[in-house]
């Protein structure tokens, strides 16, 4: 078992290319089987405000019911690490062991579960760690950010048959399952449009002004933070604002079209674009940040090998004016599905004046609610703990209990990441993105993506 582990670690690796450096813990796994009523020991993977203001609060909101403990913390900020196993420890009613690092944690063996919540660029490389470990893990989106650590991450979570639970939380939503439904069943006909939007008018959006200040290099572990990105000097920023700045994330592709683009690849079976373009810039808030303060990306789907077939996505994202209210919407020539009133109607439909001049029949869609029970509908990322990210760390902890495969598997993770790396990809170059199905690269002016 040791030996096949530590072959699968180094194969997954070398064919993706990559440095994964915090992965020189042992490979085997110490994982045990969890009986029904026995403690499932979870880890906490950076204690970073995503954590704290929203997976946490729907953690706890279960945890007692389904017998899950928060026992340890890792963070390579030390500020953070004290910090977190400080308030821990008063919203679990027990000492939470902090941890410098992963490789500390893990080499404990004091965890069965990790819920990761790092740095973007991180999480794919954190659910190797975690799953060499033998642990199952709750990962944040973007799962990844480039192809090979998408490849690896893949990998290594299949061989390992670990519950992996990315953290797409519509796919717990009831809207969005009656909207899958509902166009899987054949009901809304083909989809021959999809606008996608994602804004917000917040100076401070992903900025941290007061931490940087006073964040000090001595207390964090710069080197570990990078993993296997280029090598730069210490940044505050870059640590702490990473959502601004390119390769520690994409910003608007991997933070919020990762969660709006997870419903085209759901609803419809496909599992990435054919192609992407993009435009845009930082047009209003030049402080320094390399990511796109604007974007506007269009995808051509359908099946690779039928170009007669298909439709168009189109994602928008401004963060100069905005309430953040995304939108969602599906076209058909019989209406549209909106998902944020949750309702399907005739609206824009083939009516019988044009059909009859085309000597066609109408198509129109019936005009009804998506789902008739009362459910609250949150459709922000910034909302603390919302209804579909509660459902969604439930449906999490029953899989780790019952080894059935979560609402949102490794898989989903991958192709969602398809997407933004292409869409990074357009940004980046300035070229067409396509994918290459052999070799499972973006592509772009000709050459393989990569940073």
């Amino acid at each position: 078992m040791s030996s096949r582990r530590e072959f699968i670690s180094k194969t997954s690796k070398a064919a993706a290319g990559i440095y994964l450096g915090t992965l020189g813990l042992s490979a085997k796994s110490y994982a045990r089987i969890i009986g029904s009523n026995e403690r499932v020991r979870v880890g906490v993977i950076g204690f970073s405000d995503r954590f704290r203001s929203s997976l946490l609060p729907s953690f706890l909101k279960y945890n007692q019911e389904k017998n899950f403990d928060i026992v340890a913390i890792s963070d390579i900020w030390r500020v953070r690490k004290e910090e977190g196993s400080n308030f821990l420890k008063q919203k679990v009613g027990h000492d939470v062991q902090p941890f410098p690092n992963n490789e500390a944690l893990y080499n404990s063996k004091s965890v069965d579960a990790v819920i990761i919540s790092t740095a973007d660029f991180q999480h794919a490389l954190h659910t190797i760690e975690a799953v060499n470990a033998g642990c199952d893990a709750y990962t944040e989106k973007p799962f990844a950010e480039t192809m090979d650590d998408n490849i690896a991450a893949l990998k290594a979570v299949k061989n390992s048959k670990k519950i992996v639970q990315i953290g797409s939380q519509r796919r717990s939503g009831d809207n969005y399952k009656a909207a899958a439904d509902f166009i899987q069943e054949g009901k809304f006909g083909d989809i021959t449009m999809v606008e996608l939007s994602w804004n917000v008018n917040q100076p401070g959006r992903w900025r941290r002004p007061s931490l940087v200040n006073n964040i000090r290099k001595e207390d964090v572990d710069w080197k570990r933070y990078l993993m296997n990105r280029p090598f730069e000097e210490w940044d505050p920023r870059k640590y702490l604002e990473y959502r601004l700045f390119w390769p520690y994330s994409s910003g608007m592709p991997g933070q919020w079209m990762s969660h709006q683009i997870d419903t085209v690849h759901w609803f419809t079976g496909l599992k990435h674009p054919r192609s992407v373009v993009a435009n845009g810039g930082i047009y209003m808030w030049k402080d320094g940040r390399r990511n796109w303060d604007t974007t506007t990306a269009v995808f051509d789907y359908g099946p690779s090998n039928d170009m007669s077939k298909g439709f168009q996505v189109v994602f928008t994202s401004r963060m100069h004016n905005g309430d953040e209210r995304p939108a969602e919407l599906y076209f058909s020539n019989g209406g549209e599905l909106n998902l944020i009133t949750n309702k399907i109607s005739p609206a824009g439909g083939l009516t019988k004046n044009h059909a009859d001049a085309m000597k066609m029949e109408p198509n129109l869609l019936p005009a009804m609610e998506l789902i008739t029970k009362q459910t609250e509908v949150v459709a922000s990322a910034n909302t603390g703990s919302d209804p579909l990210t509660n459902t969604h760390m439930l449906n999490w902890m029953e899989c780790v209990r019952s080894r059935k495969q979560p609402n949102a598997p490794v898989e989903a993770g991958y192709s969602h990441s398809v997407a933004t790396i292409m869409t990074n990809a357009a940004v980046r170059t300035g070229q067409k993105a396509t994918f290459d199905e052999k070799t499972q690269q973006v592509m772009a002016g000709g050459k393989v993506f990569k940073y």
